[in-house]
């Protein structure tokens, strides 16, 4: 799944940046996060305010594995499946994914001289 491909479904949602990160993308509104990519699948931001939505269909957090074998389960759960061929439907739930992100506030900065610049990512992820 590619850049123009994730575009192209948040469309209806509205501009959508794609950059390369930890072995797949997030999905950027602007300079929030609000979903990632891996494996070819999306996962949303989830909160305490819309987690009920995710937890009614039983989608899975998105999960991995460090290499010292802790597993490290974050905030972001697997979109429907059905939001794929539902524009409209996508756009309310990357909403509320939004939304979610910004009530988690901005993250912590790493130290001068430790920041790594995001790149855009303009080829495929496959």
């Amino acid at each position: 799944m590619g850049p123009d491909h994730i575009s192209e479904l948040f469309a209806a949602f509205g501009t959508v940046m794609v950059r390369r990160m930890f072995g797949g993308a997030g999905i950027f509104a602007g300079e929030t996060m609000f979903a990632l990519v891996h494996d070819g699948v999306i996962y949303l931001k989830a909160d305490g305010d819309n987690a009920a939505a995710f937890a009614r269909e039983e989608l899975a957090p998105f999960a991995y594995t460090t290499r010292g074998g802790k597993r490290v389960v974050m905030s972001y759960r697997r979109m429907p499946d059905r939001l794929y061929d539902d524009p409209d439907e996508l756009a309310a739930w990357a909403g509320e994914a939004l939304a979610a992100a910004r009530r988690g506030g901005p993250r912590k900065r790493p130290p001068a001289g430790k920041a790594r610049k995001a790149k855009a990512v303009t080829v495929g992820l496959d």
